[in-house]
């Protein structure tokens, strides 16, 4: 075997793929790996999708290839294990798939998130690789103020998005000799995250900015919205690999372990390809991976009001620049108002970003009550993980901004002061 490992990484183009990239093949200094390979259902060249301006440089270099692969599929997954001539197989798999939509039918959320975790984990534990790091969501019906949950609780998922990507972990911990563990994150920000929900704050900041307005959030101000930072989730996502590596799969359970419970309807995984019984127990190694700073709303609206130096409150409501949301005053009515705004930033930023991929639109389920509330620690004190990023504030938002910036998609307007 390699001195260095070489690795696979499955989806993620738009959540940490490019991070755990960069982490793993710096651009000063030695790679962590001997080969790395990301395999993902867009193209890159043409690109269909936003890549930015490192991850085509990444692809250049000499120990780094991109496949694209219709993951849903079992022929192109087991093609993807076969390394190129003269490279290791791979010994670490790094697993990234699944439908982020929440707005996506069930038949969706099955195709495109558990379907794939069954064959990449078939393959996987056919393979013999020697750890199998799950990157899931966090979309779990969380509490909405008193309690952040540690990995022992027993969570129901939210929405098909949530009970598909929790289900996709089923599959998983049913292969009983892959060497899987399990990471997941709170709501993912920084460089390259273009959607999800800390991205589409800020840009409503700098949109609120624009419009001279007070932002003016939903529910209460102390509901959790626990982050982490996408660096942290590449370097964490590693350090969980390095971990699994060197115990294997039964002295992991035994470390780390937690229940893997059913939570779906037993019709719906009738028809399923590898869904386990709903009776069947299972255990995998699992890791909550948050920040320090017990991020709640009002974290996220201070922080954003500093940033962009807007006034910021709290309603029973939602209020847009113009009126409080009433019947008549519709999301699609809200989103105008944004949209128009944003177009105005993009108009009269220099340099011109006239193919930026950032949005301020809001999706429906940003509107919803709902919390991410996770107890951090345990990676810390079974992996001796630190955090390259403890709090989330003021410095980091300015940090994604610039990474932004560098990129050429952020509209650069005196918006900070």
């Amino acid at each position: 075997m390699a001195s260095k490992p070489s690795v696979v990484v499955f989806g993620g183009l738009h959540t940490a793929a490019r991070a755990l990239g960069s982490y793993l093949v710096p651009d000063e200094g030695e790679p962590l790996v001997s080969h790395i390979r990301f395999v993902d259902k867009y193209s890159v060249q043409p690109a269909t999708t936003y890549l930015g301006a490192r991850f085509p440089k990444l692809l250049q270099k000499p120990i780094v290839e991109y496949h694209q692969a219709n993951l849903t599929k079992e022929g192109p997954v087991t093609k993807c294990f076969d390394p190129p001539e003269g490279i290791e197989p791979f010994s670490y798999v790094f697993d990234m798939t699944g439908q982020v939509h929440i707005a996506r039918a069930v038949e969706l959320h099955i195709e495109q998130t558990a379907i794939p975790a069954f064959l990449i984990g078939q393959e996987a534990q056919r393979r013999k690789v020697r750890a199998y790091v799950r990157i899931t969501q966090p979309y779990y019906q969380t509490s909405l103020e008193k309690t952040a949950h540690p990995e022992s609780d027993v969570i129901k998922p939210s929405d098909p998005v949530g009970t598909w990507y929790h289900e996709a972990l089923r599959i998983l911990a049913n292969f009983q000799d892959l060497n899987l563990v399990i990471i997941r994150p709170g709501l993912i920000y920084g460089p390259w995250v273009i959607s999800g929900i800390i991205t589409p704050f800020m840009l409503l900041g700098l949109v609120y900015r624009e419009l001279e307005t007070e932002f003016r959030s939903l529910w209460s101000p102390q509901i959790r919205h626990n982050t982490i930072h996408v660096e942290d989730v590449a370097a964490a996502s590693w350090a969980a690999a390095e971990w699994m590596g060197s115990i294997g799969r039964a002295e992991a359970n035994k470390i780390a372990g937690e229940d893997i419970y059913f939570a779906n309807d037993k019709a719906k995984i009738q028809d399923v390809k590898g869904a386990p019984d709903q009776k069947a127990k299972l255990t995998a190694p699992l890791f909550n991976l948050v920040d320090d700073t017990d991020t709640t709303l009002q974290t996220i609206s201070t922080t954003i009001g500093t940033t962009f130096d807007i006034k910021t409150s709290f309603h029973g409501v939602l209020h847009n620049t113009l009126a409080q949301l009433t019947p008549e005053n519709t999301l699609e009515e809200i989103n105008e108002t944004h949209l128009e705004a944003w177009n105005r930033l993009i108009a009269k930023a220099h340099p011109p970003v006239p193919n930026t991929p950032l949005n301020p639109y809001m999706e429906a389920y940003m509107l919803e009550k709902r919390s991410f509330a996770y107890k951090g620690g345990k990676i810390q004190k079974i992996l001796g993980y630190e955090l390259r990023h403890p709090k989330f504030g003021v410095d980091t938002i300015r940090g994604v901004i610039d990474s932004f910036k560098e990129e050429g998609v952020w509209p650069n307007v005196p918006e900070l002061r």
